[in-house]
């Protein structure tokens, strides 16, 4: 279970700019994760719970997550398409020189205050 891991860098960085700014209680963090970025979102959540509460500046705080869908490019025809369809091979041209232009975000976009 890595996205216990993951969680203690959220925290750090979102402490971190709260102490930047002056910010006393911070209501919501907005994460974007990719859909095959290997990160279970229930598990980040729980995690999330778990270490935001032990801090008083995130305590009751809510964890908000935006799925990024996967997407990949194959470079011989240029098709873009669903990487969790149809994996590493263009459906289009049934090539395998593709590459996954996004899908694997784990980004902290928002933090509410």
């Amino acid at each position: 279970m890595h996205e216990l891991g993951i969680v203690f860098y959220i925290v750090r960085d979102v402490l971190e700019a709260a102490r930047e700014n002056n910010v006393e209680r911070v209501r919501t963090v907005v994460m974007d994760i990719g859909e095959v970025s290997t990160v279970v979102p229930h598990m980040l959540q729980d995690c999330w719970r778990w270490a935001a509460d032990k801090e008083p500046v995130l305590k009751g705080c809510e964890l908000k997550i935006n799925t990024i869908p996967a997407v990949t490019v194959c470079h011989s025809c240029g098709l873009e398409y669903a990487t969790t369809r149809y994996g590493k091979t263009c459906p289009g041209c049934k090539g395998a020189d593709t590459v996954l232009l996004r899908g694997n975000e784990v980004e902290i976009k928002e933090i509410e205050v």
